[in-house]
């Protein structure tokens, strides 16, 4: 096995939705296009009409100046975290299948708690604290 990717399926064969995918470091180029065309037709054969290639976190955001405070920091993060995850990287291989994006919200209290649920969507996506910090 040289690439893996988890699978979400919806009731009624409505969406087929791709999660966590990894690969090994020399795995042969092209491996998850490769995936991700076998997926989606597979999709097509098993009658689902939509195949979501998830989320490409804080990418979207809205950066001009007149932008709430956390939507600027979101884009910040974005641009410039690539310490702690590829966010760009996941964008840019997302685009190249030409998908509907879809913005998601994440409800909070505002305020001081604010960091705090940031740091830990951060922690979620990076593959807990562990990965965030080893990162």
């Amino acid at each position: 096995m040289v690439a893996f990717a988890t699978v979400w399926t919806s009731g009624g064969r409505h969406e087929l939705s791709v999660d966590l995918m990894r690969q090994l470091p020399d795995a042969p180029e092209g491996v998850m296009d490769y995936l991700f065309a076998a997926l989606m037709l597979y999709g097509k054969a098993e009658g689902y009409r939509w195949f979501n290639l998830g989320m490409a976190p804080f990418s979207g955001m809205a950066q001009n100046p007149l932008a709430p405070l956390w939507n600027r920091l979101g884009g910040l993060l974005f641009r410039h975290g690539e310490h702690f995850y590829n966010f760009q990287g996941l964008r840019a291989y997302k685009e190249k299948f030409e998908p509907q994006w879809e913005g998601r919200y994440l409800a909070s209290p505002g305020g001081l708690i604010l960091p705090q649920v940031l740091a830990h969507v951060a922690a979620l996506i990076s593959g807990g604290l562990p990965g965030l910090v080893r990162k």
